[in-house]
């Protein structure tokens, strides 16, 4: 079956062509939509009150389509979300690897790691990246191909680890993240529309996503070894793996840079740990909401890979004046020339999906087919999950979908005797396990582009083929764990139950 959609997948154009192609049929799809007249109607908070919205297709194909296609197509693309987060966290990562921080690193984990934890580690550190915002898809996905790599195991299998924990796993962690505060600021409102009183705190998922955590690593590793590396092969690229022996200036720039490393964080954490930290958020003095710590992760990010690949260089030698070190920022950035490309058609599909309205009447219809369909109990939380991994294949913000559905299921569900926080996290799995597998998601184009390092001919219907095991296998087996959650009625997070 995988052969199939790799097959069907490649046969498909390159991914610049296929978003041009795409964005075409967007327009005309558009038009067809208005002469229709498609319309839905849902509700949504505004200034603290639950307020009726209309929601009509939009036409492109017309002179005012036109010109917004014209005059909005630079601002699409330099406002395109991934496009600032790759390029200015690669700027930090270009140091750390021209200065050859990260290659003398990873042969130091070689050397270091045993073999049968590699790739547990490597999803795991893919789901813990998530408290760093965005930042996971730019840092750990081709970090997990280097790694496997090094160790002689063919990269788009560690990439593709990488890739599921990152973001088939999103919603899991180990600590309470921006994500969580997100998702409970629009709970909230949805369920005081039944109880005035009713509050969703951003710890009400904790218990549940910690668990998932561990549930979530042991699919991704059992995926990675069992299915998705056999089916790979042996990796026959041009890159070879160098597995040299670590040389005394390479160990003093480890040491210079895991000192310089130390320091940078020492200060990050002097900077946010006091109460009235300055990377807090200045006004609730949160670290997690709206702060200058998690606005400002990309650069603190970029920083992190910076100073340590600056120390390296300079004790190891291999940077000797300013000039090799903009030489290593400016490979990094020639580098990411398809990307751009990329970046460019993607950016205007997706704007061009945003103006029509034809994903929020998608999740609208979807919602409303669900709730008439008069399930209970647990075939009525299979659904919602299977509706909202559905509808996350053409919508991947979690915060713009929650918006748009919270309102419906929330009070829906808390009418039936779940509470707000039961359905959040059923809505999470669904959010989380198909971002793998659209091509629409964000940051597809930049797993795409760092995937073509190692194999040039690899398209969509390759990292579709090799993504929807953990797709599927994370999708089963979280529901799964939801369901023995419901079972055994266990708390969801501190004071958080599934039943009101």
């Amino acid at each position: 079956m995988l052969d199939m959609v790799e097959k069907v997948g490649n046969k498909l154009p390159h991914p610049v062509t296929l978003f041009i192609i795409l964005s075409l049929m967007i327009i005309v799809i558009s038009a067809i939509a208005e002469a229709a007249g498609l319309t839905v109607v849902y509700e949504k908070f505004a200034d603290g009150e639950l307020v009726p919205v209309t929601v009509e297709a939009v036409s492109l194909l017309n002179a005012e389509g036109l010109r917004k296609i014209l005059t909005n197509a630079v601002t699409n693309f330099t406002s395109f979300a991934p496009l600032g987060t790759v390029l200015v966290a690669m700027l930090g990562v270009g140091v750390a690897e021209g200065t050859g921080l990260i290659q003398t690193a990873l042969r130091k984990l070689v050397l270091s790691t045993p073999k049968k934890l590699i790739t547990a580690v490597v999803v795991f550190a893919g789901v813990m990246s998530n408290i760093a915002s965005d930042a996971g898809y730019v840092v750990l996905v081709p970090l997990g191909a280097m790694i496997f790599h090094s160790f002689g195991r063919h990269p788009i299998a560690g990439l593709a680890a990488a890739f599921a924990g990152v973001s088939g796993g999103f919603s899991a962690n180990l600590i309470v993240g921006p994500t969580d505060a997100l998702l409970s600021g629009i709970s909230e409102p949805a369920a005081q529309m039944i109880d005035a009183s009713y509050s969703v705190p951003a710890t009400s998922n904790f218990y549940f996503l910690f668990v998932s955590t561990i549930l979530i690593t042991i699919l991704g590793t059992f995926v990675t070894e069992k299915l998705v590396e056999p089916r790979l092969g042996a990796y026959k690229g041009k890159i070879d793996a160098k597995l040299d022996e670590i040389t005394a200036e390479e160990n003093k720039g480890l040491i210079w840079a895991g000192i310089a490393l130390l320091g940078y964080v020492i200060v990050i954490l002097l900077l946010t740990i006091p109460s009235n930290g300055i990377l807090r958020n200045q006004e609730t003095f949160s670290l997690l909401d709206k702060s200058p710590f998690i606005n400002g992760i990309v650069p603190l990010i970029a920083l992190l890979f910076f100073i340590p690949g600056i120390a390296y260089g300079i004790a190891s030698k291999s940077l000797k004046s300013d000039k090799d070190l903009v030489a290593a920022a400016s490979k990094a950035m020639s580098s990411m020339g398809s990307y751009l490309v990329l970046s460019f058609v993607a950016a205007q599909f997706v704007n061009y999906f945003t103006w029509t309205n034809l994903g929020t009447i998608l999740a609208v219809k979807g919602a409303e087919v669900l709730k008439s369909a008069g399930m209970t109990g647990i075939a009525l939380i299979i659904g919602f999950i299977i509706v909202t991994a559905f509808i996350n294949l053409f919508i991947g913000s979690a915060s713009a979908k929650w918006a748009i559905m919270a309102p419906i299921f929330i009070p829906m569900f808390m009418q039936l005797g779940f509470t707000p926080e039961f359905t959040q996290v059923a809505y999470r799995i669904g959010d989380s396990t198909t971002n793998i597998i659209s091509p629409l998601m964000s940051y597809f184009a930049i797993v795409i582009a760092f995937a073509n390092k190692y194999d040039e001919d690899l398209g969509i219907g390759t990292l579709v083929s090799t993504m929807l095991p953990y797709s599927l296998t994370f999708l089963i087996g979280w529901s799964i764990l939801l369901i023995f959650w419901m079972l055994f009625g266990f708390p969801i997070g501190p004071s958080a139950f599934i039943s009101l």
